[in-house]
């Protein structure tokens, strides 16, 4: 499901589980992690109901330097991100941006080689947590 560029997949696994594949299949990949934000947490502290939804944020300088230099702009949308959340039902969803949306929005023409390997390592990230083994 894909709307405003953001992708959104129904993940195979529990949300705590798809954090977890999550974060080992970005750090298989040399991917730096910069940080695990808890929303539903910081709600439960602040005595807010909020089914789980927590944020990955990481990147690679080798792959987000280059779109900054080609739009300074686009620094505000990297790094990269991925959201885990759990609807109403209890199924749970990754959504993240699609590299290629970014670009479009910062006007990024020159770097279509990185914009295509960075959608390409998003989609396989996402795609691992969709199916059981993937």
């Amino acid at each position: 499901m894909q709307s405003d560029g953001r992708i959104t997949s129904r993940s195979a696994f529990s949300p705590t589980e798809t954090m977890g594949h999550l974060e080992k299949a970005i750090r298989e990949k040399g991917i730096i992690i910069f940080a695990r934000i808890d929303h539903s947490g910081g709600a439960a502290a602040a005595g807010l109901p909020l089914r789980f939804t927590q944020l990955l944020i990481f990147g690679n300088p080798k792959a987000g330097t280059p779109l900054m230099e080609s739009r300074q702009t686009i620094g505000i949308d990297l790094p990269l991100k991925f959201l885990v959340w759990q609807d109403e039902r209890g199924d749970v969803w990754v959504t993240y941006q699609d590299p290629s949306y970014l670009a479009a929005l910062h006007q990024v023409t020159d770097r279509a080689d990185t914009v295509a390997a960075l959608s390409a390592v998003l989609d396989g990230l996402a795609k691992s947590v969709i199916r059981p083994g993937g």
